[in-house]
């Protein structure tokens, strides 16, 4: 579904990924893991068109889609949830939810995705009038999870949906991750808690100083030496994850 080939980009004078080059089938959940700075939320900004490429090709289902505009890549398929859990603060729950339909033409396409959304997250339907600024964190999350849903994505980049989240919140989310998966949708997740990534992903790349240099099935990537070392030394969440997952 997503081929990365020899992907290079830059901030100005820093080159921020290194030939950088993977892929994703469809209906997959693959994950990038590394530490901070190492590239992989660059990574996602340059799949969704928010940054430009110096090097290399991105294809979406053998479409080449380097140069094409943000918005025109949300109408291929692609949906970004950026890390920070970025809600319109003055919208209501719905009226946040219904921003990431609007390319969607069809009413009715509109309401069963709502409707789909409520189902997933009970939380957001019963909060649905309030503002989304009043919402704890984790409902956040949820919303901008809802709110790429809206969009009706045949691929979703996940910016570190854990992030911040209690251990009771990341295994809601996590659960909401597998949901999407079992739906159609494929996943690119980026992920700092490399035991959440490789608990919910069927294979990941290690990432860098803006190089990809691991790439194995989940299982294998935590058997390794390397992986166990830098990554897996203690992750929060880990149990609430591991327990959802078995």
């Amino acid at each position: 579904m997503l081929e990365i080939e020899r992907l290079a980009v830059s901030y100005g004078e820093v080159a921020a990924l290194r030939d950088v080059s993977l892929t994703i089938n469809k209906a997959e959940i693959v994950t990038l893991i590394g530490g901070n700075g190492a590239g992989k939320t660059t990574t996602l900004k340059t799949v969704s068109g928010l940054l430009a490429p110096t090097a290399g090709s991105i294809r979406f289902e053998g479409q080449p889609i380097v140069g094409l505009s943000p918005d025109r890549i949300v109408a291929l398929g692609i949906a970004l949830v950026p890390e920070g859990r970025h809600v319109f603060p003055q919208l209501s729950v719905e009226n946040n939810l219904l921003v990431g339909s609007y390319l969607v033409r069809d009413p009715a396409v509109v309401r069963d995705t709502l409707d789909q959304v409520y189902a997933m997250f009970p939380q957001l339907k019963e909060r649905r009038r309030q503002l989304g600024e009043t919402l704890s964190g984790g409902e956040q999350q949820m919303l901008v999870l809802g709110r790429a849903i809206m969009s009706r994505p045949r691929l979703m980049l996940l910016d570190e949906p854990s992030l911040g989240l209690a251990p009771r919140v990341v295994e809601e989310v996590a659960k909401a991750i597998l949901a999407f998966r079992r739906s159609g949708v494929t996943i690119l997740l980026v992920e700092q808690n490399a035991r959440v990534a490789l608990a919910l992903s069927e294979r990941g790349y290690v990432i860098e100083t803006g190089r990809v240099v691991l790439s194995d099935d989940s299982a294998s990537l935590k058997r390794n030496p390397r992986v166990i070392e830098s990554y897996l030394g203690g992750s929060s969440s880990a149990g609430a994850t591991g327990r959802m997952m078995h």
